[in-house]
């Protein structure tokens, strides 16, 4: 399996051809609609890292009508699987309903849900903003405060890297927004427990092994 990231902010045009399975809007709207207790559901899906295994998970939320707000998959330490993360929207189905669904899948080794509190999230932006010589010092200066990299310039424009925690992207682009967006490309989050928790934590819920990652 490739490696995979797709978002569903508002200003990011690639991953069309998944559109059926993403509710409209920004990723940040995972920080609200569709989560229970103000939190957003993160679940971690361990994989065989074979060919066809995206779409099949894909062809699921598609079937059933589940939303996700975004989903990254990447391979794992080890390279006979890949970690599919998504932040799953509760207000299209309960999460008991989506695990079962996925558990199903022959190629689905395990899934744990993370709970938000208990682990460190992080997601990768890139925003094309516009910078004119007049304006271009406080947008430099800006992305210095967030920690963010210019990796391109233009006459008019400059390109900004941030890497963070979902809600100091959301933050960024709120900022950076009056001087003029011109495209966003987010990769939505990926996350992992926190290092001092351990699968038996409570912050690590795992639903169980259909098959031995061993």
């Amino acid at each position: 399996m490739m490696s995979s990231m797709i978002s569903t902010d508002a200003d990011n045009e690639s991953g069309s051809a998944f559109s059926p399975l993403f509710s409209d809007g920004a990723v940040r709207q995972a920080n609200g609609a569709g989560s229970q207790n103000g939190h957003p559901h993160i679940l971690t899906v361990l994989v065989e890292n074979k060919a066809g295994v995206l779409a099949r998970i894909a062809s699921l939320f598609a079937r059933r009508g589940f939303n996700i707000f975004s989903l990254a998959v990447a391979p794992t330490e080890d390279p006979r699987f890949s970690r599919v993360s998504m932040v799953v929207d509760l207000a299209s189905a309960p999460l008991e309903q989506i695990v079962k669904q996925l558990d199903k899948l022959i190629n689905v080794v395990s899934i744990s849900e993370l709970d938000p509190t208990k682990a460190v999230q992080a997601e990768l932006a890139l925003i094309s903003v516009d910078a004119s010589p007049s304006v271009r010092g406080q947008v430099i200066e800006l992305a210095g405060i967030f920690g963010a990299k210019i990796v391109d310039v233009g006459h008019e424009c400059l390109t900004v890297m941030l890497a963070g925690d979902p809600s100091q992207v959301d933050a960024f682009r709120d900022l950076i927004a009056p001087y003029g967006i011109l495209g966003v490309q987010r990769t939505g989050s990926i996350a992992l427990p926190r290092a001092t928790k351990s699968p038996s934590d409570p912050g690590f819920k795992g639903s169980g092994f259909k098959g031995s990652a061993a």
